[in-house]
């Protein structure tokens, strides 16, 4: 417990690095929401007489220093509640033909942005999972807390077909217990070792335009 209570503490970024990594957070995330506020409006609509559900969808997530928050998008899925499980897979029965648009084109994600000007997550950073993941980490694990949560990152690029691999698989909550999420926590302490806003730079280039990515 004194090794993990340490570990939220220490910044392993800059404090001068996180001040401008959170000043281009709010000038990117007002603008951008600005100019995609009648998009999320019009996806809001759009959900609502597809699904006859709620065109946005909160989720509980674990945030920095292991603190949940809500993190909105727009809705996907219906509510099926014999599927108990967190893993969503391509084959998913729960995702509406409507929301495969929206996963495709990660235009679900848009609402994010609001997360990102309340200062619950970054653009660039560790996805936020569910409770009963980063909030169960041990050691030097945890340093991927120290740090906001991102709609995009360096984990986020390498697994860009992660619900396609996951449909693959026989038993897709045991694999990405056992193999996507500990990779996962691999390469956003490495994303936190090589830190630099070019970094973040590159990734959300990618994350817009695609190709390969190395660090």
């Amino acid at each position: 417990m004194v090794i993990q209570e340490k570990l939220l503490k220490d910044s392993f970024v800059s404090k001068d690095q996180l001040i401008i990594k959170r000043i281009i957070d709010l000038i990117c995330s007002a603008l951008l929401l600005l100019l995609a506020f009648t998009v999320i409006i019009l996806l809001y609509i759009l959900v609502i007489f597809n699904s006859k559900q709620s065109g946005f969808y909160k989720s509980t997530r674990i945030g920095k220093h292991g603190r949940p928050f809500i993190m909105w998008k727009i809705r996907t899925m219906e509510n099926i509640e014999w599927l108990d499980t967190t893993v969503t897979t391509s084959k998913d029965p729960r995702i509406t033909a409507f929301g495969r648009f929206l996963r495709r084109t990660k235009l679900d994600e848009l609402p994010q942005l609001w997360n990102v000007l309340k200062g619950d997550m970054s653009l660039v950073g560790p996805r936020p999972d569910v409770s009963g993941f980063a909030d169960k980490l041990q050691g030097e694990d945890r340093k991927v807390l120290t740090i906001r949560p991102g709609i995009t990152g360096l984990a986020t690029l390498a697994f860009r077909n992660e619900e396609k691999l996951l449909a693959k698989q026989k038993n897709p909550e045991r694999y990405n217990r056992k193999v996507i999420w500990p990779e996962k926590v691999r390469i956003n302490k490495l994303y936190i070792d090589k830190y630099s806003l070019l970094l973040d730079f590159k990734i959300l280039f990618k994350t817009i335009f695609g190709g390969k990515f190395t660090v």
